[in-house]
């Protein structure tokens, strides 16, 4: 029997909700499917760094390279600043480890509703550039507390993270029925890194002629997915512009928590994390309510990139099952809770093939 090694990091807030509840599903899909899951959980989350100072210990990420998978629910906690939170676990794994291609997919699921009037037109798979660009790292604080304080923050675009990126997301949009891509820049004001993304979208297209494409304005685009979401498909940004258009996107869809994410190490030379958008969530933790099913939709996701294709669509199948019946948390308007909705999941496996 396959074995895969998942790491499983639950980190803050409803994290310690959600990917229980995953873990849960997924060991009752893997027992049907003949494959097996090992997880071995880490305390890795704001706790332990106000208790130690760290996020990650001693030799954590030389760990977690002999994993298939890391599967991660949130981070950030009311007791430490966010730019310290985020940079003390999550960007650590998603730069350490190279998973450049942050995939967003956002859907309409069934008997879910989406504050668009249209919306049956969601259908849209975001590819974010996760490992430069705005959230490089670079910059620093000088003369801090005087009144010529400076504090920059350097966007790095390289021409091989631009590169890579746009041909991933050329060879994702070739695979999707509509083989549409949208560029999403902002290069007329941003005149040095962002026409570098542009010109060398326009070099990697050459590659691809079967597919379509075009390019926006990151804030234009903002208006294209409200009145016209059936114009996109399979959009590429950067990575501030795709960490904002996506939450939209989430929220178009009916609820961030619905929302899956993937930071992909296309190459496989270090595993791949998979995510639910949504964050800690701190005004419903510890209630219960917390909606797992961008878990289990990022579950999915993590089973595709593992090889049981099969086991993913199942996952999905039994995803928009429950939706279509009604069991939906507070969030998508319904009454059912966390624990509510996971049963719900499971017997929609049971009755699955």
């Amino acid at each position: 029997m396959k074995t895969y090694r998942i790491a499983a990091i639950p980190g803050d807030g409803i994290g310690n909700e959600v990917i229980p509840a995953g873990i849960e599903v997924l060991e009752a899909l893997a027992a049907k499917r003949g494959f097996a899951l090992a997880f071995e959980h880490f305390d890795w989350g704001s706790k332990r760094y106000l208790e130690t100072g760290a996020y990650i210990p001693a030799g954590g990420l030389e760990r977690l390279k002999t994993f298939d998978a890391i599967f991660f629910g949130a981070v950030g906690a009311a007791e430490v600043p966010d730019h310290i939170s985020l940079w003390g676990l999550r960007l650590p794994i998603c730069q350490g480890f190279d998973q450049y291609a942050n995939v967003r997919p956002a859907r309409v699921l069934p008997g879910v509703d989406s504050p668009l009037r249209d919306g049956s037109a969601v259908d849209w798979v975001i590819i974010r550039e996760n490992s430069e660009g705005e959230y490089s790292g670079s910059g620093g604080r000088v003369h801090r507390g005087l009144p010529e304080e400076v504090a920059t923050e350097t966007s790095v675009f390289t021409r091989r993270g631009v590169e890579r990126i746009h041909r991933f997301a050329f060879e994702l949009a070739r695979a999707r029925p509509k083989k549409h891509l949208t560029l999403v820049t902002k290069s007329n004001a941003q005149r040095h890194g962002m026409v570098l993304w542009d010109e060398i979208f326009f070099e990697v297209a050459k590659a691809y002629p079967e597919v379509r494409w075009d390019r926006e304005l990151v804030d234009a685009m903002t208006t294209r997915m409200v009145l016209k979401p059936g114009s996109i498909d399979t959009v590429v940004a950067s990575n501030l512009h795709a960490d904002i258009l996506s939450d939209l996107a989430a929220a178009l869809s009916g609820s961030l928590g619905i929302a899956p994410t993937a930071n992909l190490n296309p190459e496989r030379t270090f595993p791949s994390m998979f995510e639910p958008i949504h964050g800690s969530a701190f005004d419903i933790t510890g209630k219960g309510i917390a909606n797992p099913l961008a878990t289990f939709w990022t579950a999915s996701m993590m089973l595709e990139h593992l090889g049981e294709a099969r086991a993913a669509a199942g996952l999905m199948r039994a995803i928009e099952a429950v939706t279509a019946e009604g069991v939906l948390t507070p969030d998508l308007g319904g009454v059912h809770d966390t624990r509510a909705v996971t049963n719900a999941v499971k017997r929609a496996l049971d009755r699955g093939r």
